[in-house]
């Protein structure tokens, strides 16, 4: 079972990533915007944190990195649109260590998560 950072501008996401994994997996934190990742991240410790890309007041890839520069074991998996597919690969050069095209199934988070576990 590994502890889970939820990272997502928009509540629903959060509350449809917790339904999904909760039970599976220890849900310890949420955050709205890649700056109150990193304070969820510091504060917490997860095991994995799932990121959106495009958020508010930092996105995704900054808050990443940042996360990365803190902890250079952090698992990151990246949860973001088709459309992002640039961001994405972007996102995956700069340290995800997966991602999950939205619209996801619970069967693609669990198994993306059971590859970082």
């Amino acid at each position: 079972m590994a502890r889970l950072l939820i990272v997502d501008d928009a509540a629903f996401t959060r509350r449809m990533l917790t339904d999904m994994l909760s039970g599976q997996h220890e849900i310890c934190g949420e955050a709205s915007n890649g700056l109150e990742a990193i304070e969820q991240y510091k504060r917490l410790k997860p095991d994995i944190v799932t990121m959106d890309i495009t958020m508010p007041v930092m996105h995704g890839i900054d808050a990443m990195r940042e996360i990365l520069n803190y902890d250079e074991e952090a698992k990151v998996l990246i949860c973001s649109a088709i459309g992002h597919r640039q961001k994405v690969l972007e996102a995956m050069q700069t340290g995800a260590s997966d991602f999950v095209i939205k619209p996801f199934q619970k069967e693609q988070i669990l198994d993306a998560i059971s590859r970082l576990v």
